[in-house]
Order: structure tokens, then sequence, then C-alpha cells
């Protein structure tokens, strides 16, 4: 149940979600830059994005998390925890969201529980997935898809 009760035809974090989808798999304009319904992956911005970042928030208010690699078992990467995501698939308000790893300016994996965390530089993607139903949260924020990948600029490493 959602924030608005069951009522799933009025649910903007759905519609958010699906939209985020729907951008990340065919690129094209819209006229508002500045929410989760525009396009933040206009190829005049950056070309070869494929990534929407986002948050979300729960009925409380509070971010929600999900852990990536628990036991570490994937490579040299370690466990972490992640308020980071990328949608991969919607259906009837359930999603499939890719966790996103955050890394520190050295690459090096990070657990954040705040977007404004001083050692968060920048998100890389994963191969975990949570399956979650949309209808749980009351808020969404979209993230800029630069964030992913991001490279140190090369000019601040002297």
């Amino acid at each position: 149940m959602g924030c608005k009760g069951k009522d799933r035809d009025n649910n903007c974090v759905c519609e958010a979600v699906e939209q985020i989808l729907a951008e990340q798999e065919a690129v094209e304009e819209i006229s508002c830059p500045t929410s989760c319904f525009s396009n933040l992956l206009s190829p005049a911005a950056s070309p070869g994005r494929d990534t929407i970042p986002f948050i979300l928030y729960d009925k409380k208010g509070d971010l929600f998390k999900a852990f990536g690699n628990v036991g570490g078992f994937l490579g040299d990467m370690a466990c972490f925890k992640t308020i980071f995501f990328r949608v991969e698939h919607v259906k009837d308000c359930c999603a499939t969201l890719s966790l996103l790893r955050p890394f520190d300016v050295n690459g090096d994996t990070e657990s954040v529980c705040d977007p404004c965390d001083g050692d968060f530089f920048g998100l890389a993607k994963s191969d975990f997935c949570i399956e979650v139903d949309l209808d749980c949260f009351c808020a969404i924020q979209c993230l800029s898809p630069d964030l992913v990948n991001r490279a140190m600029d090369k000019k601040h490493c002297k």
C-alpha cells in the first residue's frame, strides 16, 4: 500500500519510474529538463548515457537502501550499502531495480546512506538487483546521469 492507500491508478512514484525506464530504453526530446519526467539522457547533454540514477523515500521520509555483494562473493568488490538505483523493468507498479555501487574519488566502493556523504564521488552499475513494490514509496528524486561512471577531472589531480 502506498502513501495514498490502495489507489494504484494515482501513484506518482510508479509513473516516474515507468517514465525513467522509457527514457533509458529510447532517448527522445522532452521539453522540461528538471524533473524525473524530463529527458535527462538527451544526446545533446552527453552522448552514450543509458542510466538515470534515482533515490526513493519511504512513507516516513527515510531513504530506501539495499545491499549489494553480500558476503563479498563477487571478485574484489566489498559488500556495499546503497541508496542509488537504476530501473531495469516495471510491471503493475512492481519494479526490478539494479543497485548502483557508490564509489569514492579513488574508485573504491563506499557504503552510502546519505547522498551528501563527503566521500561519495560517483556511481557504477552493478549486477545486483532488488524487486520492489513502488506503492511502498512516497517520493522519488532523480539524479544527474553524469554521476554514473564519473571520472576524476585530471586538473584536480596534482
